[in-house]
């Protein structure tokens, strides 16, 4: 232990924690087989359609874009802004989230011709900050892109993490941490050589799996699977 800094240390122990919770959770739940989308795109929309809903209501919503063929860069940069808003009012807030894809789209056709592949070869801290410079595209949805669509290494914060951190006493005051932070907490410890995309893709969809069976706000801790630690 000689010459590491007492972050250093926190972070070895947490890495047991954050790995027993992985462990612990693939074998209740299996693997997840993340995101639940037919093409890369899709995840893009489907990312921002899920902002402040269910997946539920992203799903209905977007639902409504496949039936009248809009799932793509093409369709949705073409189609009137407010027949988009119609499509998509199954997801709430459809008026901005309306205007976010579109700006989404044209962020899309301006830097990269539509192109996907070119986004993917951008690397993953680059486009993270262009991601971010979109209007109403934040960290957790920018990373959720980059992780699902872009296959990069980065690992998602959500709602449900920051609950499951806080509750298990991994982190204090993990309800009001930085989101930068909490990322490097388990980008840190959690396969950091590999740079694993596949786990991150699958922590953090056990984590969701987790959160809305049993860490719900009102928790029902009796059943879960983590009550061990």
């Amino acid at each position: 232990m000689a010459g590491k800094s007492k972050d250093s240390i926190e972070f070895e122990y947490k890495s047991d924690v954050l790995l027993t919770i992985y462990n612990i959770l693939l074998d209740k739940f299996g693997q997840m087989n993340w995101w639940p989308a037919k093409s890369d795109f899709e995840v893009i929309i489907g990312a921002i359609l899920t902002q402040n809903t269910s997946w539920k209501n992203a799903e209905k919503a977007l639902n409504n874009l496949n039936t009248h063929n809009l799932l793509s860069f093409k369709a949705i940069y073409e189609i009137d802004l407010d027949l988009l808003k119609l499509y998509i009012k199954p997801s709430g807030y459809y008026n901005q989230k309306a205007i976010k894809i579109k700006e989404f789209i044209n962020f899309a056709k301006r830097e990269y011709n539509f192109s996907l592949e070119l986004m993917k070869k951008e690397d993953a801290f680059a486009m993270r900050e262009k991601l971010l410079g979109i209007f109403g595209i934040g960290k957790e949805t920018a990373d959720s892109i980059l992780l699902y669509a872009f296959k990069k290494p980065v690992f998602v914060i959500d709602a449900y993490t920051r609950r499951i951190l806080e509750r298990h006493n991994i982190i204090k005051g993990a309800l009001k941490e930085k989101y930068e932070k909490l990322q490097r907490l388990f980008m840190a410890n959690i396969m950091p050589d590999e740079a694993n995309v596949k786990v991150y893709n699958e922590y953090h969809a056990l984590i969701v799996m987790a959160g809305k069976m049993f860490c719900k706000r009102t928790p029902l801790c009796g059943d879960c699977p983590l009550k061990e630690l």
